[in-house]
């Protein structure tokens, strides 16, 4: 699959597309990922990418030309067949929120075009026209969608065959079919007693049977207590806000 990514900041991905277990997935060509930078496609002495907002207002917006001339050379590039091109995504407060099931759906797919926002926004012209999906990780905002764009990377670039050192490690996560959407079960490891805690003793008894049972309880009452909206009941109240406006990553 090939995401290919539109940026102002293309730096900030060379330490993240080589780091960690995922990088095997960008390494091996599993997950192939070009970056983009729209300031080469603007006009003037100044590669000028955005402009002050129509009615007045704080901050910038990014223009709308430079990412349509950036969109069509990637599009060239791909040399899509007509039909079938890669949607264009964009990060922003008004897209679906990501979830493990979307994760899945980008793992399973041939890619896409991933347009990382930047300032107050982009053009609503150019998402008119050219943005097929909006994409938020909650509601939050981000300084801009690269942020995001790592997120989907990394979430679906684990899941790919080879790409953790043992598979049943994206089977066994949070929010998997096979946990049936719940969280995972609390893991220990050495030493068996730490500050005075002690491992919880069935995890020492080598009954795998009885292991199996204590996890499956572990995840029902964690995500009763924590997430109760993932069984179909009421989520606890949110904790109280900090600074700063909600919204979506961009």
């Amino acid at each position: 699959m090939r995401f290919d990514l539109i940026t102002l900041f293309p730096e900030l991905f060379a330490p993240f597309l080589a780091s960690g277990v995922t990088r095997r997935a960008y390494v091996s060509g599993q997950v192939q990922v070009r970056l983009w930078n729209p300031r080469d496609y603007a006009e003037g002495h100044y590669r000028r990418v955005d402009d002050r907002p129509f009615g007045g207002g704080p901050g910038m917006v990014m223009l709308a030309e430079p990412l349509a001339r950036c969109l069509a050379a990637i599009r060239a590039d791909r040399a899509e067949a007509p039909g079938a091109q890669a949607p264009c995504v964009l990060f922003s407060p008004a897209g679906r929120r990501l979830d493990q099931a979307g994760v899945q759906a980008w793992a399973d797919s041939a890619g896409a075009i991933l347009l990382c926002g930047r300032y107050e926004g982009v053009d609503q012209r150019f998402i008119d026209a050219c943005v097929q999906q909006q994409i938020s990780l909650g509601d939050f905002v981000l300084s801009g969608g690269e942020v995001a764009a790592m997120a989907l990377l990394d979430a679906l670039a684990r899941l790919q065959e080879g790409v953790l050192h043992d598979a049943r490690s994206a089977v066994q996560d949070s929010f998997s079919p096979a946990l049936q959407g719940l969280l995972d079960c609390p893991h220990y490891t050495r030493p068996e007693v730490w500050r005075g805690q002690q491992v919880p003793p069935v995890l020492l008894g080598g009954n795998h049977g009885e292991i199996a049972r204590w996890r499956e309880q572990q995840r029902l009452e964690l995500t009763a207590r924590l997430r109760p909206d993932l069984l179909g009941a009421p989520a606890h109240a949110p904790p109280p806000a900090g600074r700063g406006p909600a919204g979506g990553g961009r």
